[in-house]
């Protein structure tokens, strides 16, 4: 009796995991419920993705690098404001995260809670200080003079599990800026109803949850200062230091915090930067050299702080192959398609503003 052939079943494949919703969805965290929420509800980020839309200048492919990396910011952004319990944070590897700006030295996700994203980024200058701001009162100040503040990734230069990439922000001065400086005084710059745009570089460290372990930020804080008062002219009235701060933005002159002395000063960004401690190689040489401080007539950056223009070689060198292309563990058919024209080119980095 013969023996009948028996077809073997073709093995299927595994499908590949799903992607993380930070990754595909920009608004992900925004769903959650079983949360707690700065306010007691997520925050409503309708108009800010709608000039989003309307005005970004890159147009992503959908599961492109460059997306999924521009997702997962700007759900983190939104746990970052508005998740004030950490272990509600999805974005972060609670155990391996850090963020430092510019060279200094990196802290972890409770700092920034303590005193919120504008405080962990601007160093005190004689527009703004977060020595004399806390969460609530910087939320005021750029969000009452900016309602809207986009985010977006411009370029991408290397994939998981360094990324680094090259972003921009921007928005309109529909409002009035008012923030306390670094001498404790009310400052107060008119809007003008242009636009403020600010560009920089970061490079972050993900685990294979594609979650974020090191964030490395580089970019100029006093950009956006030069661009809210273009002509240095701004209001400065001193207050009673006894007032909390977000009282004293919300403050008028003739309110709870009557000013004893009032000044109108026009004021060069040369004579800024040199009551920050700062010259203007340190600023247009050097954009992202906050914090530099001059010694005997030099300025001195911090150590092992190189200049923007040299980093951003560094960056480049470490995530390009020999051959130019960009460096990647990602797997194309479980993250999503590279964006060709962004990972194959030689890279050319745009001018920083």
């Amino acid at each position: 009796m013969a023996t009948a052939d028996v077809q073997q079943m073709p093995t299927q494949e595994p499908a590949p995991p799903a992607l993380p919703d930070y990754l595909t969805d920009p608004d992900a965290v925004l769903k959650d419920t079983e949360v707690n929420w700065r306010y007691g509800r997520a925050p409503d980020y309708s108009k800010t993705r709608a000039v989003f839309s309307e005005t970004k200048q890159k147009s992503h492919e959908a599961g492109s690098l460059p997306e999924l990396v521009q997702n997962l910011v700007k759900n983190w952004e939104v746990e970052a404001s508005f998740k004030p319990t950490l272990k509600d944070w999805r974005t972060i590897d609670h155990e391996n995260y850090s963020f430092a700006i510019n060279g200094s030295e990196p802290e972890g996700a409770e700092a920034m809670l303590k005193v919120g994203t504008y405080n962990a980024i601007i160093a005190p200058n004689e527009y703004y200080s977060p020595d004399y701001s806390d969460f609530a009162s910087s939320h005021k100040t750029f969000k009452r003079m900016m309602p809207t503040f986009a985010w977006e990734v411009l370029e991408v230069y290397s994939g998981p599990p360094t990324v680094s990439f090259r972003w921009r922000h921007w928005g309109v001065m529909k409002n009035d800026y008012v923030g306390i400086n670094n001498k404790g005084e009310k400052v107060t710059a008119k809007a003008h109803g242009g636009p403020i745009d600010v560009q920089g570089v970061t490079v972050a460290t993900v685990n294979d949850k594609v979650q974020l372990q090191s964030v490395r930020t580089w970019f100029d804080p006093m950009d956006m200062f030069r661009q809210i008062a273009p002509n240095g002219v701004v209001k400065k009235e001193t207050v009673d230091k006894s007032m909390a701060p977000a009282d004293v933005v919300d403050s008028t002159s003739s309110g709870a915090a009557t000013p004893t002395k009032t000044t109108t000063s026009t004021t060069s960004v040369a004579e800024a930067l040199e009551a920050m401690g700062l010259d203007n190689a340190a600023a247009t040489g050097c954009p992202f050299a906050a914090g530099a401080q001059k010694q005997s007539g030099e300025t001195i950056l911090p150590e092992g702080h190189p200049p923007v223009q040299e980093k951003v070689v560094q960056v480049v060198a470490k995530s390009r192959n020999d051959d130019g292309t960009v460096k990647t563990e990602l797997d194309p058919e479980q993250h999503g398609k590279f964006d060709q024209e962004v990972a194959d080119r030689p890279l050319m980095p745009g001018g920083f503003r």
